[in-house]
């Protein structure tokens, strides 16, 4: 009698199910990656408006400073302005309302206004905010002051 050699049952195979794991995986991962993306450039988006909302607090302090360093001058109005877009012959560039008003204009789209009511200033600082979605294109700051 001869002796069969009795094959091994099939083996019941999977094909193409680790592919489709795969692409499922690389479909998840790059879906995570545009949302980080997205998370990323907003980030930097509000980071720029604190940035500019520090530097008009900043500027709102350094006129404060200098209407109380020269405090005859400011309760005599002539730290008194309703812009500062452009220099005018009340704030030439080489005092300190023109010095400020200068450094005003170096925040893109700056304006700023200084009113008076006794001795209690109220500095406004506006600025162009167009790269944040939602907003309507401005900011601003506002404090007032007593010297």
């Amino acid at each position: 009698m001869t002796r069969r050699r009795s094959s091994p049952p099939p083996r019941q195979t999977q094909r193409g199910v680790t592919l489709i794991e795969v692409l499922v995986a690389l479909l998840v991962l790059s879906i995570g990656l545009l949302g980080l993306a997205g998370l990323q450039t907003v980030a930097l988006q509000h980071n720029q408006a604190a940035y500019m909302r520090s530097q008009a607090t900043n500027l709102a302090h350094d006129v404060a400073d200098r209407m109380r360093a020269n405090r005859e001058a400011a309760l005599a109005g002539d730290y008194d302005t309703n812009d500062c877009d452009a220099p005018t012959e009340k704030d030439p560039d080489d005092s300190d309302l023109g010095e400020w008003c200068a450094a005003v204009r170096q925040l893109p789209g700056g304006t700023a206004s200084i009113s008076r009511s006794d001795n209690r200033f109220t500095i406004t600082i506006q600025w162009g905010e167009e790269r944040l979605e939602g907003d309507d294109g401005t900011d601003q700051f506002v404090t007032v002051i007593g010297i």
